[in-house]
């Protein structure tokens, strides 16, 4: 069976990890990247031994792929996929999914009866301990929740612009979102507050909190703050009937489960590469030994959805309803 061809439309930080994890593969071959920054793009093919683009979409209409990996700023989104599903081609892409939501939502209008294999990057669902936290609170349904995404500001100079990010909850503490949606359920209605930014440049909150209503009876709060000179805190914790599970994150690679009961705790670390594990599953899914993504495209829109909302939220001062859905 000839290798896989793929490409990748952006070379930055998580394209990168995208990227070593496609070449490591044996099955799959890195033919084409792309980017706004010619020299970055030109770099990143030659490490590769692919071809340079400067605009992903005329990679998408030059080159004869199999999939796409989509690896752009949330300002960037919409065209790619557009492109890729007018060429039938799957494709796999970054969170979050947009800087908004309609943008989005115009996506998976286009995508949906297509049949078209899409996967995207929520890389929390593929740790074990994620899983192991998945089956204790099946077992035992939490009654709170609580989240934390407390970190510095990213350097790229398109973060701190609301319009082009999202935000720190769109961009960021969609992670936790997601986590809590798989860990927990479906969200009915979400309040939040934030703090403005101090003026200067850019117009992202500094901090941000937003209160949820599941619609299980649960209820949950999830912070973000964006001041700090470090990565401080990222984790979820949930309490359930005679037991607590917290899933931390240190890095890509280092996370922890902790669970709490009245015999004691248990701590679980893991070393899982989730990035390379969501790429496998793509791939394994796209060459027929998977049956499924775990987050396929509309599966990834509800996350971005409860996101946009709790950004809505503190933005407007409202409560805002989420549709009950499937």
């Amino acid at each position: 069976m000839r290798a896989l061809r793929v490409g990748c439309v952006g070379t930055g930080f998580i394209a990168g990890l995208h990227l070593q994890a496609l070449a490591g593969f044996p099955d799959v071959e890195v033919v084409a990247v792309a980017d706004v920054d010619p020299e970055r793009a030109g770099q990143t093919a030659a490490r590769y031994g692919a071809r340079a683009y400067d605009d992903g979409l005329a990679l998408l209409a030059t080159e004869d792929l199999d999939a796409v990996w989509l690896c752009v700023p949330p300002f960037a989104h919409g065209p790619l996929e557009t492109a890729a599903i007018d060429r039938r081609l799957p494709f796999f892409v970054e969170k979050p999914l947009a800087a908004d939501l309609p943008a989005a939502e115009a996506v998976a209008a286009r995508l949906a009866g297509s049949g078209l294999t899409t996967a995207a990057g929520y890389h929390w669902r593929h740790l074990d301990v994620v899983q192991r936290a998945a089956d204790l609170l099946a077992a035992a349904p939490a009654h709170l929740v609580t989240g934390y995404w407390w970190d510095r500001t990213p350097r790229v100079p398109w973060w701190t612009q609301r319009a082009r990010s999202g935000g720190q909850v769109v961009e960021q503490t969609t992670h936790l979102f997601d986590l809590a949606r798989h860990l927990v359920g479906e969200v009915g209605t979400v309040v939040a507050a934030e703090r403005a930014a101090d003026g200067g440049a850019g117009d992202v909150a500094t901090a941000a909190g937003a209160l949820l209503r599941f619609r299980s009876g649960a209820v949950g709060s999830i912070s973000s703050a964006r001041v700090l000179g470090w990565r401080h805190r990222v984790a979820l914790h949930a309490v359930a009937d005679g037991l607590v599970v917290e899933v931390s994150e240190r890095g890509l690679t280092d996370h922890e489960l902790r669970v709490v009961t009245a015999d004691g705790e248990e701590v679980v670390r893991s070393d899982q590469d989730p990035i390379a594990a969501e790429d496998r599953e793509f791939v394994d899914v796209l060459r027929g030994r998977a049956p499924r993504v775990r987050v396929p495209y509309a599966e990834a829109l509800r996350s971005h959805a409860l996101a946009c909302a709790a950004d809505r939220a503190a933005r407007d001062g409202v409560q805002v309803d989420l549709p009950a859905g499937d």
